[in-house]
């Protein structure tokens, strides 16, 4: 909940059902919540420019999607911390899954031909997006949205996993001599080394 000390501001009495600890309208009239607003810079700028850099790279259109949806979430974070209002929350806390879905989308299809389409997983994801957007919308519960993407951002922490694990598996196969490293003491990730050609 939000400090006692906190003043009404521009945009009016708060209407979202979520409300962060940093206190409102401290630094300027026209923000709710200054620090957290401005902070969404680096979901906006960074995953613009990687767009760009996908296009120039000719890599699918789901990668340039992905990094789309990233500046999307910023914005609408941007615009939910910025008002404090109950659509803006949904303009945040919506495409949190559906950016997800894509993330989920190309992680399963990283290993698929050139520009194919899985269109299967494509109809689930497009459902379950439908389905948490519906369900959220009547019941207006945060917890509900939290346990939905935290859904999805476990199936990408697993898929992940096993991707490294596979990698592992494919680089011994080869004959390369595969490390598996922690980044950070937590990120799985493969180092390796061809065999020297005597």
């Amino acid at each position: 909940m939000a400090p006692a000390a906190d003043r009404e501001g521009y945009w009016g009495p708060t209407t979202s059902t979520l409300d962060w600890c940093e206190e409102n309208y401290s630094v300027t009239w026209y923000i709710a919540e200054f620090w957290n607003t401005v902070s969404n810079l680096i979901m906006i700028i960074p995953p613009m420019f990687g767009a760009v850099q996908s296009v120039r790279d000719g890599l699918e259109k789901r990668y340039i999607a992905s990094y789309l949806a990233l500046t999307v979430v910023g914005m609408g974070s941007w615009c939910f911390h910025m008002t404090l209002k109950y659509e803006m929350q949904l303009l945040d806390e919506l495409p949190m899954i559906y950016s997800c879905c894509i993330f989920v989308y190309c992680m399963f299809e990283c290993f698929k031909i050139k520009n194919s389409v899985n269109y299967h997983l494509l109809f689930t994801l497009v459902l379950f997006s439908l389905i948490v957007t519906t369900v959220y919308l009547k019941v207006k519960e945060p917890i509900f949205h939290q346990v939905m993407y935290g859904m999805l951002v476990f199936t990408l922490v697993l898929r992940s996993i096993y991707i490294v694990t596979c990698l592992y598996t494919r680089t011994l196969y080869l004959r390369y001599r595969p490390k598996v490293k922690f980044l950070f003491g937590i990120w799985p990730v493969i180092l390796f080394e061809p065999l020297r050609k005597h």
